[in-house]
């Protein structure tokens, strides 16, 4: 008998017999969502079948007997099982569909322990190789033929193999063809690669975690629970009164949404108007229509983490359900742990025994919010963590809050992953934001649906909706420092209070500083940036909100666009630097945000460079420089129109054009685009035929390994630093300290809303004058006291006394 794994709580043997089929059967379910069951199958029955080796087998006893006395990952246990499938498939076979079925499927086990992840068939730089030959045609297997010939033993004999086999094959060829006619893509198979990859990493995690917990599989009921939530849902809404045009308008559009969940599974738009309600209205849409389509799950996707914790709050109250909305963003430490795992191929899985968080990182829930980030790198990124979860984006409704939010450079990737996920997936998703990118008229167009949109009379709602009038301030002459400051005191006069939305955090800085050495009277100034960490924030706009309800005083907030994205608050007047349309959009939405009274103004201005320099936001400075441009061929826009579907969509199409080049994900210092390598990979096999003379026969082209090696969604990569504002200063003595297993995942959710994202300079500056040191042998970076200001957040020029932080 042959061993898969050994428990570590009391040495319990794993069969690896028993390990191959459990797998199987987990990644053959999960294959099934698409149809491909029987693939996904074979994935999971032969990934481990290099542990049949007398190496392996030799490895694991001294392991269990001294596990310092064996290098971990030492043992190639992964190349057997995509070896077999080249023999069987490649080498004694012309099907075209044989070879396709070999090299999905091998490259998803001979990858299933790399922390590059899937291999490239064909390398685009550097050393003219594939990575997926070399593995499964080049290096010699120990043990090979008695690997076989165990398995055959103990699993199945080699007819059934090949009759299993065979099915696979003839299931793969029915996915591909419809009517005889192939309706894939070399796109597609780049994302087909990554769902097997998917079922199989998933399959072996959970099976190997179930092990060590000593546990029985449960399935996810999330049919039940998803029909429990609708009720919970609506039981709320009938709570709400009509007592407004506002609040009457928001229930016609959550009417209409709900009504719309009866359409098939598409790419559809949900174009409510800021501060229509369009998170419930949306949740609405898709608890129904996940109903009627036997969907598995709601996934949200937001630009940015500081609008997760607040969105899922408020659902899982309405949901009644605290156990099961999952929240999915950032986290410094497995984010570390990640790092560490690529420095041993089987380190990771240590990792997700040991730690219940990373058990939990397949996206089972049936509600979950995450960021464009996680979302992305669930696609795109390397290792195995992330793209663990992909196969759980089938099957689903996903809700891209705020959907203008996808970074430029990743515009192709992002619509042709959303196409696979419809026409493949069964998956529905919903772009949801007032400002809608006009992602359908790219190069590799999102297939929107036609007559896709939600809200009927999209024009007639926009005109009820109007709050606010926008108001053209701009000048031949940019605006001065000193001049803004004027305007805003002028403002005050009529009203109340202000928001100032600025483009950096420089600019910011400086008007606060500058209101604040004139000592206005009877005026309090408010400050907001990302420089403070997520706490310091909440705890601000929570007081600016009481005031701005109850304050006798004037109030100014000084802000950069953090203010725009699921903010919910209202000014009575607003300043805005001109930036794109979507963030003047978003920032008139945060005035007179209920229709409390009659159109309040939004004033546009251009800031001089001196106290607003945009050369370094490229993407900004060239949304300002379209936006001024609409401006002037439009002297007499009224703000209806400026602000209307219509305009918004001129202004995207502008937008798009501009980045045109930028939308394939051009590598920078490189030749490379990293769409060219999800399928078609002409350059990377020109690069093979010039170094070989020719190519070998490969029915795929695709470079996964150098996508996830250039890939990040962050352009300018950040630093997470945990800062000393009230309660973070006790999680900062907490982790410099001793604290027990179980008290670490507690500690770092909670340290979540202490932390700031630092770019490198700033790290690099911070260290230089000791403003920071690690904690956690260095896991985890955090902020002397002097280091950070509580008008400000990190002050990078702070003189920071020597010495650590005194707690």
């Amino acid at each position: 008998m042959y061993v898969a794994h050994v428990r570590k709580s009391d040495g319990e043997e794993q069969l690896l017999k028993n390990h191959l089929v459990e797998c199987a059967v987990l990644s053959g379910d999960w294959g099934a969502k698409i149809g491909l069951r029987k693939v996904s199958y074979i994935a999971g029955l032969l990934h481990d079948l290099g542990k049949y080796s007398n190496e392996f087998q030799e490895y694991l006893r001294k392991a269990v007997a001294d596990p310092k006395s064996v290098t971990r990952g030492s043992v190639d246990h992964s190349t057997a099982g995509g070896k077999l499938l080249f023999d069987y498939c490649h080498k004694n076979s012309r099907d075209p569909f044989s070879y396709i079925f070999a090299e999905l499927v091998g490259n998803a086990i001979i990858s299933h322990h790399s922390s590059r992840g899937l291999q490239d068939f064909f390398t685009p730089e550097g050393e003219a190789t594939s990575d997926y030959l070399r593995r499964v045609a080049e290096i010699e297997v120990v043990d090979y033929e008695q690997i076989k010939l165990r398995f055959f033993e103990e699993v199945m004999s080699e007819e059934q193999f090949q009759q299993l086999l065979s099915e696979a094959i003839e299931d793969l060829k029915g996915f591909y063809q419809s009517n005889g006619k192939s309706r894939i893509k070399q796109n597609d198979t780049f994302f087909l690669l990554k769902f097997i990859y998917s079922c199989l990493l998933d399959a072996d995690r959970t099976n190997t975690m179930l092990f060590e917990e000593n546990e029985k599989f449960k399935k996810h009921e999330n049919d039940e629970l998803l029909k429990s939530y609708s009720q919970s849902l609506e039981e709320y809404i009938s709570t709400f009164t009509a007592d407004t045009p506002i609040n009457q308008l928001r229930g016609q559009m959550s009417n209409q949404c709900k009504a719309f969940a009866e359409r098939e599974i598409g790419i559809y738009t949900l174009s409510i108007p800021t501060g229509g309600g369009k998170t419930l209205a949306s949740l609405r849409f898709a608890l129904n229509h996940a109903i009627k389509h036997g969907k598995e799950r709601i996934i949200y996707v937001v630009p940015f983490t500081t609008i997760i914790e607040q969105n899922a709050a408020t659902v899982r109250e309405i949901l009644k359900d605290e156990e099961n909305i999952l929240e999915h963003h950032s986290n410094v430490f497995t984010d570390q742990e990640e790092t560490k795992a690529r420095k041993s191929e089987e380190s990771e899985k240590e990792a997700l025994e040991q730690k219940q968080a990373l058990m939990k990182d397949n996206w089972e829930s049936p509600v979950i919010f995450t960021t464009m980030v996680q979302f992305l790198n669930t696609i795109y990124s390397r290792g195995t963590r992330n793209p663990r979860r992909f196969h759980n984006l089938t099957n689903a409704v996903i809700i891209f809050d705020e959907a203008q939010g996808v970074p430029t450079n990743c515009t192709h990737l992002f619509n042709e992953s959303l196409n696979f996920l419809k026409k493949f997936g069964r998956t529905t998703s919903v772009l949801c934001t007032a400002t809608q990118p006009s992602l359908e008229n790219v190069g590799r167009a999102l297939t929107k649906d036609s007559d896709g949109e939600m809200v009927l009379d999209l024009s007639e709602v926009e005109s009820k909706f109007k709050r606010v009038k926008v108001i053209d301030r701009t000048t031949d002459e940019p605006w001065k420092l000193e001049a803004l400051a004027d305007f805003s005191q002028d403002i005050l006069v009529e009203k109340e209070n202000l928001l100032i939305i600025l483009n950096t955090k420089k600019a910011v800085r400086s008007l606060y500083q500058y209101l604040e050495e004139q000592q206005l009277e009877d005026v309090e100034l408010y400050h907001l940036s990302t420089s403070m960490c997520a706490k310091h924030r909440k705890d601000l706009l929570d007081e600016l909100r009481e005031k701005l309800k109850n304050s006798e005083t004037k109030l100014i907030c000084i802000t950069t666009q953090l203010i725009e994205a699921g903010v919910d608050i209202s000014f009575q007047s607003v300043i805005r630097s001109v930036a794109g349309l979507d963030s003047i959009a978003q920032a008139a939405g945060r005035c007179n945000r209920h229709g409390e009274t009659k159109q309040q103004p939004v004033y546009l201005v251009n800031l001089s460079t001196d106290l607003e320099n945009l050369t370094h936001l490229p993407q900004i400075k060239k949304g300002q420089g379209i936006t001024l441009d609409i401006l002037k061929e439009n002297s007499q826009l009224e703000q209806a129109e400026l602000l209307s579907h219509d305009v918004q969509k001129r202004y995207f199409d502008r937008y798009y054009d501009c980045f045109k080049y930028e939308l394939n994900y051009p590598v920078k210092k490189t030749s490379l685009e990293l769409f060219s390598l999800l399928g078609e990979g002409a350059n990377a096999l020109e690069h093979y035929k010039r170094t070989h003379g020719s190519a070998p026969i490969l029915a795929l082209r695709s470079s996964p390994k150098t996508v996830g090696k250039y890939f990040q969604v962050i352009d300018s990569p950040t630093t997470s630093v945990l800062v000393p504002y009230k309660d973070g200063n006790e999680l900062i003595a907490d982790l410099n300290g001793e604290l027990r297993p179980e008290e670490y995942a507690p500690t770092l959710k909670k340290a979540q809303q202490y932390m700031v994202n630092i770019f490198q300079h700033e790290l690099i500056e911070l260290q230089a004058s000791g403003g920071i040191y690690p904690l956690l042998n260095g896991d985890i970076l955090a902020l002397t006291s002097n280091a950070y200001d509580l008008k400000f957040g990190i002050d990078i020029e702070a003189e920071v006394a020597s010495g650590y932080l005194g707690f």
